[in-house]
């Protein structure tokens, strides 16, 4: 008799990973209006934010296959409490007068939960019952609850998407290194305002025999869930 699996053999770099499709978690990093909508506070610091909009499309098509395929789907944006409470002030002192977080933005306060800015772009918007996870830092496991909300079901595997690469991306995935998650950064679902700092981010992850993590593609992910997909409406018709 044919016997199910949910795992797939993903191509990635250094090497392929296997993975368990149960146990795995995608994670989309701060997709917010601010950083990534023309007129945002992105592109009034001088940024091209169609850099980043090249991860939009890539991100999508990912976030419509989770669902489909019942991967538990994360969401996190950076950002404050109105009151600066949780903000350091080494944080907020940083950048030109006027442009500071808190500060009155094109789409709000700057950074502040809330405020049109801060919200997440409609591509990729949330649904009702997906996990959001509100980050003051950096890093998504920073004064948040996500190691408790991933440990519940057992995730053990991490597919990171987001912006920037060598900011909030890179952060989560050491902080998820460190506490023994396997990650797997999608190149083409990240960006950086800066592609030398997206390259030289990946490399980064993926170097010395993939120190941080492994490296693949939203294209790659969508061939091994259609795999898997395919494998179970075999087992089912033979059973």
């Amino acid at each position: 008799m044919a016997t199910s699996t949910t795992t797939s053999l993903l191509v990635a770099e250094p090497q392929p990973i296997e993975l368990d499709w149960t146990a795995t978690a995608l994670v989309i990093i701060d997709m917010q209006r601010d950083f990534l909508e023309p007129g945002g506070f992105g592109e009034t610091l001088g940024n091209d934010v169609s850099q980043l909009a090249r991860a939009i499309a890539p991100c999508a098509d990912m976030l419509r296959a989770a669902r489909a395929a019942g991967v538990l789907v994360v969401h996190t944006r950076e950002g404050h409490l109105p009151d600066l409470t949780d903000a350091p002030p080494a944080k907020i002192e940083r950048g030109a007068p006027s442009k500071r977080i808190g500060d009155p933005g094109p789409m709000g306060r700057i950074l502040i939960r809330g405020e049109a800015g801060h919200d997440i772009i409609a591509e990729l918007y949330p649904l009702d019952d997906e996990i959001v996870i509100d980050k003051p830092g950096k890093g998504a496991f920073y004064a948040t609850a996500l190691g408790d909300i991933l440990q519940n079901p057992g995730i053990a595997n991490l597919l990171v998407c987001g912006v920037t690469t060598e900011v909030c991306v890179n952060t989560t995935v050491r902080e998820a290194n460190d506490r023994g998650y396997r990650c797997v950064v999608l190149a083409d679902c990240c960006a950086s305002y800066f592609p030398e700092f997206h390259e030289i981010g990946l490399r980064m992850i993926k170097a010395q025999d993939g120190i941080f993590g492994w490296v693949s593609s939203s294209a790659a992910v969508l061939a091994a869930l259609a795999t898997e997909t395919s494998n179970q409406r075999t087992v089912g018709a033979s059973q």
